[in-house]
């Protein structure tokens, strides 16, 4: 397990950017965090570090969202699972896990029998009062979500494929 403080939504960017150089196609991420954690801004820099073609973007209404490859590596999957059930109901997305690199934000607890190994990445974001100036706090709340402040970032390897690769010890 590896606990960092991520400083600001560029830095949450460049750590994606820092995990795909690890991945490989069969990889799967599991993001957990509120509305506003930087959870699209890792997968963006995650999709970055990957080159994959288009825009990453929340896939909220979409609920999957496959990004191909521009160099030949394995597409990217990008999966918001808010409004699914179950594991189940994500398997039915028909996603091609094992020659894909697939991210599901909000998947945490729906991976039984769908992986032997993936990455658990928790964002915490500050809750209560903001670090941020007293003007911005009294803004509209869709900008206090948005604040550009620390998260702190929990990576938990699961499974084989994590066990011996010591990358994300602290």
């Amino acid at each position: 397990m590896m606990r960092t403080v991520i400083p600001d939504a560029a830095a949450m960017h460049e750590f994606g950017r820092s995990v795909a150089a690890l991945l490989r196609a069969g990889d799967l991420i599991v993001l957990t965090g509120p509305l506003g954690a930087g959870k699209t801004t890792f997968t963006r820099g995650l999709g970055e570090g990957l080159q994959v073609r288009g825009a990453v973007t929340s896939p909220t209404f979409v609920l999957a969202r496959t990004h191909p490859s521009t160099v030949g590596g394995p597409p990217l999957v990008h999966v918001d699972a808010y409004r699914l059930g179950s594991a189940l109901e994500l398997d039915d997305l028909d996603i091609d896990f094992a020659r894909s690199i697939v991210v599901v934000e909000w998947g945490r607890g729906m991976l039984d029998g769908l992986a032997d190994a993936w990455l658990d990445i928790e964002i915490e974001r500050p809750v209560g009062a903001s670090q941020a100036e007293a003007s911005v706090v009294t803004a509209h709340p869709d900008e206090v979500l948005d604040l550009d402040e620390p998260r702190t970032v929990t990576v938990t390897p699961h499974g084989p494929r994590w066990a011996d690769s010591g990358a994300f010890n602290e």
